[in-house]
């Protein structure tokens, strides 16, 4: 499979590696977009990522899938550990293999939504006319399985909005590790979608980002991971994992000028919600 790196990975390192943030307290998290499963995890790997997150405040995590096999994996982890939730579907990297098997998927336990899928310019590892494809091919799916999208996209604005124009936006829509800045933000948001903010939001260099935090409603915040890249500061340049989910939570509290009591408990609400979890 295709690494799913949404990003280029970090090259730097900063701070102490510590497992469980003090900004976790007693605060409850929900990581709504990582890979537990990622390269074929072994399974007492993914139950030791499981268990520290946990033990960091992170109650619920969804393991998302990037392809045919990835989706399996990512069912596969779901089903063996409570509070943990997979999607399904095709990762524009992978989009060139098309979608067979996809549907069939979408019964299966524990999967919540459909994707990640979207589009991918900057790296254009499918051509962009099978990317959009297989990206209409899913909002499909979505649309007719009542599930959740979860949307990729990278330096593919303008060709992601046409394809949700000509598609129609699905009822819960989730931008993926949104990496806009306020008027990309603004669209988003007209469409009625969810901004899931990751480690990003805590780099120096990502102040478009804050700004787009802070004019994202509250009820319209979501927090990830995205492990196991782009850990957020201190742990810039390591692998990531769902574990430090308090820190982007803390982070996006800190661009919202909100509690992180608050941006916590609103964003166990929306995942509620976007993910039709159990509360």
């Amino acid at each position: 499979m295709t690494t799913p790196d949404p990003h280029p990975r970090p090259t730097s390192a900063e701070g102490d590696d510590r497992t469980a943030p003090e900004a976790a307290g007693a605060l409850a998290w929900t990581d709504d977009h990582c890979h537990l499963h990622y390269r074929d995890a072994a399974p007492e790997a993914v139950a030791e990522a499981v268990a520290v997150a946990r033990e960091a405040g992170v109650a619920r995590m969804i393991t998302v899938g990037c392809d045919l096999a990835d989706s399996e994996a990512a069912i596969a982890a779901a089903g063996a550990h409570d509070g943990v939730y997979a999607t399904v579907g095709v990762h524009p990297h992978e989009a060139a293999g098309g979608i067979d098997g996809i549907e069939a998927l979408l019964a299966a336990p524990h999967v919540v939504a459909v994707g990640e899928c979207g589009m991918d310019l900057y790296y254009e590892h499918s051509p962009r006319d099978a990317q959009r494809e297989v990206f209409a091919a899913q909002i499909a799916l979505a649309h007719a399985h009542d599930l959740a999208l979860v949307i990729h996209t990278r330096d593919a604005w303008d060709d992601t909005f046409d394809v949700l124009a000509a598609e129609g936006v699905p009822e819960r829509t989730i931008l993926h590790c949104f990496s806009g800045g306020p008027s990309e933000a603004r669209r988003c948001l007209d469409l009625g979608a969810f901004l899931s903010f990751s480690g990003i939001i805590t780099f120096k260099s990502a102040q478009d980002l804050r700004e787009a935090a802070a004019l994202c409603p509250i009820d319209r915040v979501l927090v990830e991971t995205g492990a196991p890249y782009l850990a957020p500061v201190p742990h810039r340049g390591k692998p990531n994992r769902p574990a430090l989910v308090p820190l982007v939570g803390a982070g996006v509290a800190a661009a919202m000028g909100r509690p992180v009591a608050e941006v916590a408990a609103a964003s166990w609400d929306n995942a509620t919600r976007a993910y039709r979890l159990p509360a």
